[in-house]
């Protein structure tokens, strides 16, 4: 192996790929007002599974993550002097909940109504 390969890590081509998957990720958890904070303190779990939901594959390592941190720190400043700016608003905010309070995805699908006593199940007439 060639020292051209030993450290792929460290490469042109490996710092354009890490520089698009840290767009893609903050991307994602800016428009759900996921902040660096609460990266830092999901779980490993978690920080895979908010990748896999932004369609990027899992960094390896911290560094990825780390700069992440850093554009969402980068774009929260920029928003509070631009805050009459589009790109200043959240369009998923309600998206945090599900990364924040639980750190899991939401089951696929629609969500099924909880059925009681006191709930119709097939509409308001009270038919069962």
């Amino acid at each position: 192996m060639s020292d051209a390969f030993a450290d792929f890590g460290h490469t042109e081509q490996a710092a354009a790929r890490r520089a698009e998957k840290v767009r893609a990720l903050a991307s994602y958890c800016w428009e759900r007002a996921l902040g660096s904070a609460d990266l830092q303190t999901m779980t490993d779990a978690a920080r895979r599974r908010l990748a896999r939901a932004a369609d990027v594959h899992p960094p390896s390592s911290w560094e990825t993550w780390g700069l992440v941190c850093d554009a969402l720190d980068d774009k929260d400043a920029w928003a509070k002097r631009n805050p009459a700016h589009p790109a200043a608003t959240r369009s998923h905010a309600l998206g945090r909940a599900q990364w924040v309070e639980s750190q899991t995805l939401p089951p696929p699908g629609p969500a099924k109504p909880v059925r009681g006593d006191d709930v119709p199940l097939f509409g308001d007439d009270g038919d069962r």
